[in-house]
């Protein structure tokens, strides 16, 4: 089906027109390969007028060999069933006089043709023109054989009064296209040169092969890689029509990306039919991929200025080439083609020649390290630098993938000794660390073999990235404890090597933080260091934070001191730092753990481009210790979709945590359901798994097996000497089943030990919820523990637990002015949580209606909002208001409380609709 060719159809109509009335006419098809010269002549004569005559040729490269080829396709219908009957005159050569009713016989390219020939040609046509006008149809005249060739140009000249119109197509860029007589055709006729598909002819070119209108995405990502070529496009859409995809804006990436193999061998083909100088500048364009340059690629095909710019211009005329001054392809397929032209030697000398020329004319390493990974083997001297110095490069863009497969290969080409080699496997690994852990390790524990220094051999093991959450592995364990060994001097360290020996110190203890034992030993260690333990190196500070977090684990130590070691280490280590990633995330553990979060978050200005999934996993951590749900929830999602290998198992947990929090069940199921794919077996991921699936089983309503779960869960606790109750909260939720259940004494004996771990422990969260499931139970204690939870509870960051208490206050008071006060404090304090089931329970215990839709919001409240409305964190609006991130959070409390909605994404959607006339917004 032709699109946007009716001005071409019309013009061939109109000298069908002409021939009519013995005006003959010469019309010159031409364009790009693909372009539709062909489809648009055999429309031409698709449906010819009763008394038009149609003839037809079709020229081919295999048959230019054989004159009058053409001639015979042509006039050979005319003489019926015998289309050459030699007669007495008949000389067997191209150059005999036509016979009677006959044909030239198919002969010799190179034997003369006579004029008599070409007059008797010219006469049998003419008989039959002067009873019946003709339409003369010829498909590539560039391949036309010389004699038939001949016999058109002698016909033009001689075209006056008969009754025929000539329409051929002619190729752009084919070397026979400059023949002397196709030009005498094309001076003796109009050119017509269709032009490429328009946006709105791909669309519908789109909707018949697919069979439903395109999707804009869809539609000019064919549009952008066709370039409007119907072949191309018609050969992507049969691909895409036999894949079962449909035109939508998710498969535009699939239109931009195919390369149909019926197209590549259609442009292979023209390409076989190109001098040599045309195909050697295809193979250079090729080889150089995105980063040939007009000079290097001239270099590369090894000819002249004037041969190259002539085998340029045919590639253009041929359409291969897109519309830029420097040379592309057109399509990706394009270059598919032309190395299907090669061998697989020849492929490889083309690219490997490309490599080198980059090299030498001082592109940058990048470029020449892609066209390396495209070679088998190259002996380059220079090989390895090249790709070691790309891989550099590739990490400051932030591809570590990349930059590991450019040192994989370098690894390959190295023929240096131990020491080149050890350095090759360590950057190795710095490329794997976020990517690939296990093989970061496996090259590590190879480089650590070749170094002959113990001072690097130690600095080496230290780029294994520590796992946050489980166990080192054995091997791990023992690399460590080797290097360790080997560093120990027999004088105390200074400088360099003692940083060294700290950090090895505090992986070694890190390592073991699943073994009651060694979580013992890193207090005492602890211990050791006094109140105020030396903090000005990295070193010490990492370290000093590996043993605040076997004191959280173990709650070995009191709540207020964690939190005073940990506010020491922030103070000194700085965000930037790439070692604070070491660091940093587990005093964030420890201060949420203390409830010591007030006025802490963790920033991302220069520390990474973009910001790095544990900057946002641990705001998402500060975020939930002050019971900030719907923050914590956007923040930990951001951490998720940026978490490489480090960060994904540390991200999931907190995650979870956020969604046992909060309730989400749609989280929390899929959560469970990613953890059985991804998540490794270790003690943390083992029973925050087992706490998912126990937080799912209540919210459907099996009470009996979520107990069973959580005193699962503890028991692996207490084995490993993981006591701390705010990082896994298995005992609080146990207490409230066995409250449920009916099971009284249980429920009193654990939340006794609750309580007493938590006065012990000393976190104003953890004593607050504490107090508060003692006086849930029966002889707890009632209102005045509850009272005793609320008071402490407002020395906490934890305003999602102060509210709680405030509700279960105020439903067991019942009634009265206090209940009434605390039961108002407890909507504003759910409501500015983001947590809507706790609100709605207030109101009802309130027993007040929805807040009124008119009730005023203040200038101050109106500048907050419109802050939210433009994306600005809380932070980011104290900044540029002037005021505190307090003052900012009871402004948005406010909001919440007077517009009744549960968060910023309910605040966001109500001015939206608001915004213009909605009273609550604009009253002053």
């Amino acid at each position: 089906m032709l699109y946007e060719r009716e001005s071409e159809l019309a013009r061939i109509d109109a000298a069908v027109r002409q021939a009519q009335v013995g005006r003959p006419s010469v019309l010159l098809l031409t364009g790009p390969l693909g372009i539709g010269r062909s489809t648009l002549l055999q429309e031409a004569g698709a449906s010819p007028p009763g008394n038009l005559r149609v003839l037809r040729a079709n020229a081919a490269p295999m048959e230019q060999d054989f004159a009058f080829g053409i001639v015979h396709q042509l006039l050979g219908p005319l003489l019926g069933d015998a289309p050459f009957a030699p007669g007495d005159h008949d000389t067997g050569g191209a150059g005999q006089a036509v016979p009677a009713g006959g044909l030239p016989t198919l002969g010799d390219l190179d034997a003369p043709v006579s004029e008599a020939v070409l007059h008797g040609l010219r006469s049998l046509l003419a008989d039959v023109c002067a009873t019946t006008p003709v339409l003369i149809l010829i498909d590539d005249l560039q391949w036309v054989d010389l004699p038939s060739l001949r016999w058109l140009a002698y016909l033009v000249r001689r075209a006056h009064g008969m009754r025929f119109a000539l329409v051929c197509t002619l190729r752009d860029g084919d070397p026979r296209a400059q023949h002397p007589l196709v030009g005498e055709l094309a001076d003796a006729g109009e050119v017509l040169r269709p032009a490429p598909l328009s946006f709105d002819g791909t669309r519908a070119m789109i909707r018949h092969h697919l069979g439903e209108p395109a999707e804009d995405r869809y539609a000019q990502a064919c549009h952008d890689t066709c370039v409007g070529n119907p072949l191309f496009l018609r050969s992507v859409l049969r691909e895409q029509a036999l894949d079962g995809h449909r035109p939508t804006a998710d498969q535009a990436d699939r239109a931009r990306t195919s390369r149909p193999a019926q197209l590549r061998d259609r442009l292979a083909g023209c390409l076989h039919t190109q001098p040599g100088p045309v195909r050697d500048v295809a193979a250079a364009i090729a080889a150089f991929g995105d980063h040939g340059e007009p000079d290097l690629i001239q270099r590369h095909a090894r000819l002249d200025t004037i041969s190259y710019q002539r085998a340029l211009r045919a590639l253009r005329l041929l359409g291969l080439l897109a519309p830029h001054d420097t040379p592309r392809f057109l399509h990706r397929v394009v270059g598919d083609a032309v190395e299907s032209t090669l061998t697989i030697a020849e492929c490889e000398r083309s690219r490997d020649a490309a490599a080198e020329i980059l090299h030498q004319a001082g592109r940058p390493a990048e470029h020449v390290a892609e066209l390396l990974m495209t070679v088998t083997a190259t002996h380059r001297p220079w090989a390895s630098g090249v790709l070691r110095t790309a891989a550099e490069a590739a990490l400051r863009c932030g591809a570590p993938d990349a930059a590991a497969r450019y040192l994989r290969r370098a690894l390959l080409e190295s023929s240096v000794g131990d020491s080149e080699r050890a350095r090759l496997l360590i950057d190795l690994a710095k490329a794997e660390r976020g990517i690939d852990p296990v093989a970061c390790e496996r090259h590590i524990s190879q480089a650590v073999r070749l170094l002959s220094s113990a001072t690097d051999r130690a600095v080496a093991t230290l780029l294994v990235p520590p796992s946050f959450l489980g166990e080192a592995t054995s091997s791990m364990v023992d690399l460590l404890r080797e290097v360790s060994e080997d560093l120990e001097p027999t004088a105390p360290h200074q400088g360099s090597p003692r940083e060294i020996a700290l950090r090895l110190e505090a992986r070694l203890w890190h390592a073991g933080h699943e073994n009651p034992a060694e979580l013992t030993g890193a207090v005492a260690r602890l211990r050791s260091l006094g109140t105020t333990p030396p903090l000005e190196s990295s070193g010490a500070r990492e370290l000093a934070a590996v043993l605040i977090n076997a004191g959280v684990l173990s709650s070995a130590l009191p709540a207020p001191d964690i939190a005073a070691l940990a506010e020491q280490i922030l103070e000194r280590e700085p965000v930037t730092s790439a070692r604070a990633r070491t660091a940093l995330p587990l005093v964030v553990l420890a201060l949420y753990a203390a409830d010591a979060v007030e006025g802490i978050n963790v920033s991302c200005e220069s520390h990474t481009d973009p910001p790095h999934a544990g900057v946002h996993a641990e705001n998402a951590l500060l975020q939930l210790a002050r019971g900030h749900l719907t923050q914590a929830h956007e923040l930990a999602d951001r951490a998720a979709a940026l978490a490489d290998a480090d960060w994904r198992e540390p991200t999931a947990v907190i995650r979870a945590a956020v969604a046992m929090e909060s309730g989400n069940v749609q989280l929390i199921e899929r959560l469970l359901k990613d953890s059985g794919k991804r998540w490794p077996a270790n003690l943390a991921t083992t029973v925050m798994r087992q706490l998912l699936g126990a937080s799912l089983d209540i919210r459907r309503g099996h009470d009996a097996d979520a107990l069973k779960s959580l005193l699962a869960c503890g028991r692996q606790l207490e084995a490993a000497g993981w006591r701390n109750s705010v990082l896994f909260p298995w005992r609080p939720r146990a207490i409230v089943l066995h409250h449920r259940l009916g099971e009284a004494r249980p429920a009193m004996a654990l939340a006794d030990e609750e309580l007493a771990w938590a006065r012990r422990w000393a976190a104003p969260a953890a004593l607050g919820r504490a107090l508060r499931l003692n006086a849930l139970l029966p002889g707890g204690g009632g209102v005045p523990t509850l009272r005793e939870s609320a008071e402490v509870l407002r020395a906490s960051s934890n305003t999602l637990e102060l509210s709680r208490t405030l509700l279960q206050l105020g439903r067991t008071l019942e009634g009265g002015k206090e209940a009434q006060t605390v039961l108002r404090e407890a909507v504003d304090l759910t409501t500015a949580c983001g947590a809507p089931w706790l609100t709605e329970r207030a109101r009802a215990a309130l027993g007040a209606a929805a807040p009124s839709q008119e009730a005023p919001l203040t200038r101050g409240e109106r500048q907050v909002v419109s802050s939210v409305r433009r994306g600005l964190t809380n932070q980011e609006i104290a900044e540029e208001l002037g005021v505190s991130t307090r003052a900012v959070e009871k402004r948005l409390t406010s909001c919440y409380r007077k517009l009744g909605v549960a968060g910023r994404r309910e605040l966001l959607e109500r001015a939206e609709r608001a915004q213009g006339d909605c009273v609550a917004l604009s009253t002053p």
